[in-house]
């Protein structure tokens, strides 16, 4: 059996064994499955929009669950138990979208901040340094409103903001793994800085930023939520959570005698949001265990 093979099998026992670990993976994976089947769940009324929630009517006022809408409807009569369903892939396209795209640009400045140093090192800290001074939420909200709402803006705009946590963690590993014994050894047998940065410096700096990454999809679609939910992010009627929970302000209230009387136009899209985010938060305390080479053996 080969030492791979070996560290496969120990991983996958210490995954056994840990049952936070297991939740996280377990609703994940829920999630992946609605996702996935979310044409045959809720069949979309027109394929070519199968992100336009169905509405029943125009009244303000939302009606309880029922066989037609299984989860009831919010106002403007947006059928509920539809909006959750897509708005689970609404939720996994921005979150590894955002995150896939700031961890491509934060790896790339951050390794050569990190590598080179000098001029190239100010310049980089000292444009994430301006990031950092604003809080994220806040400059996402000023570049979604440059560009526009939307949920392209939205993503866009969270990248923007989101790169820079990667590139200081990637510089400070860099800057540690650049004074090991083997990047000497490669540098003294004439590697180039290209093949010593991406064979021997970045496999062994990565797991840190595998880690904030699964921390940070759970982080992103629910700061992607609330950008929608003061009207910044998907259009009207959109599958997504955080514009589901937008349409329930008005009644997460009910009137005098029955303060529970709307339960669901709050409950139900604020448990799909908890969920996603207590699962990938998780899910990242498993990739640290797996990855973290100074815990897998513990």
């Amino acid at each position: 059996m080969g030492p791979q093979v070996k560290e496969l099998k120990f991983s996958l026992r210490r995954i056994r064994k840990s049952p936070l670990s297991m939740a996280g993976i377990s609703i994940i994976v829920f999630f992946a499955i609605i996702a996935v089947l979310a044409p045959v769940l809720a069949p979309p009324a027109d394929p070519n929009r199968p992100y336009n929630i169905p509405r029943d009517g125009f009244s303000q006022t939302p009606k309880p669950p029922s066989e037609a809408h299984p989860f009831g409807t919010t106002e403007g009569q947006f059928d509920i138990y539809y909006g959750v369903i897509w708005g689970t892939r609404t939720a996994f396209t921005v979150g590894l979208l955002v995150v896939g795209a700031s961890m491509v640009v934060g790896i790339a400045l951050g390794a050569l901040a990190g590598y080179f140093g000098g001029i190239i090192d100010e310049t980089i800290m000292r444009v994430t340094d301006i990031f950092f001074a604003v809080p994220a939420l806040i400059l996402a909200m000023a570049f979604v409103t440059a560009m526009g709402p939307g949920l392209g803006s939205v993503m866009k705009a969270l990248i923007l903001v989101w790169w820079p946590v990667y590139a200081r963690l990637v510089r400070g590993e860099v800057l540690q793994a650049k004074q090991e014994t083997y990047v000497e050894a490669a540098r003294a047998m004439g590697a180039s800085n290209f093949r010593i940065i991406t064979k021997h410096v970045l496999p062994n700096t990565l797991f840190s930023v595998l880690v904030m990454a699964s921390l940070d999809l759970g982080a992103v679609v629910l700061t992607a939520a609330g950008l929608s939910f003061i009207g910044l992010g998907a259009p009207l009627g959109y599958a997504d959570w955080g514009q589901m929970i937008s349409f329930s302000r008005n009644w997460i209230v009910g009137p005098p005698g029955q303060p529970f009387l709307y339960w669901y136009t709050v409950l139900i899209p604020g448990l799909f949001i908890f969920f996603f985010v207590l699962g990938w938060s998780l899910l990242g305390d498993a990739v640290r265990d797996i990855l973290d080479p100074k815990l897998r053996r513990k």
